[in-house]
C-alpha cells in the first residue's frame, strides 16, 4: 500500500476534482424565500382577523383609521377582546389590564346575534367609562337616500 503524501495526504491529487464542494448553493434557497414571501403578501389582506363576525351593512359609515382594542361577539354570543375569550363580567377589569391607556373601543356584533348580548356589552363597556363604537360595513346595494 502507498499513500501520496501531497497537502498532508488530503485534498485533490494532482489538481482535478474528486474533493468536495465546500460552497452552499443558495439559489434554490433564494427562490424558496421569494415564493414565501408573494404567498403571504397575497394572504395577509385576506386574514383580516381570527374571528368569523358578519357585521352589519348599512347606508352610511363613517371611516376611522385607530387602533383601538376590539371587543367581538361572534353568532353564538361568545364575547371577545382582541381575539381572546372573556366573560362579560370580568370585560371592564380585564379591558382596563391589557388596555390601561385606551378610552374606546370597537364593538364587532355578527349581524345574527340578537340584541340582548350586545346590549349588556355595550353596557358594560360605558359602565368602565370606555367610549363604545360599533363596526359596521357599507352597503353598496343602491344609492343612499
Amino acid at each position: 500500500m502507498a499513500f501520496s503524501m501531497n497537502n498532508g495526504g488530503f485534498g485533490r491529487r494532482n489538481g482535478r476534482g474528486g474533493g468536495a464542494l465546500a460552497e452552499i448553493n443558495i439559489v434554490p434557497l433564494v427562490d424558496v424565500v421569494l415564493v414565501l414571501l408573494v404567498i403571504f403578501m397575497l394572504t395577509a389582506h385576506v386574514v383580516e382577523f381570527g374571528l368569523e363576525v358578519e357585521v352589519p351593512k348599512v347606508k352610511q359609515v363613517k371611516e376611522s383609521a385607530q387602533e383601538l382594542p376590539t371587543a367581538s361577539l361572534d353568532r353564538t354570543g361568545n364575547l371577545f377582546l382582541n381575539e381572546k375569550q372573556v366573560n362579560i363580567n370580568e370585560l371592564g377589569s380585564e379591558f382596563k389590564r391589557r388596555f390601561p391607556n385606551a378610552k374606546a373601543v370597537y364593538l364587532r356584533a355578527d349581524r345574527h346575534t340578537i340584541y340582548d348580548p350586545i346590549a349588556q356589552v355595550v353596557s358594560t363597556l360605558g359602565q368602565a367609562g370606555l367610549d363604545v363604537r360599533l363596526v359596521t360595513q357599507p352597503d353598496d346595494s343602491g344609492p343612499a337616500k
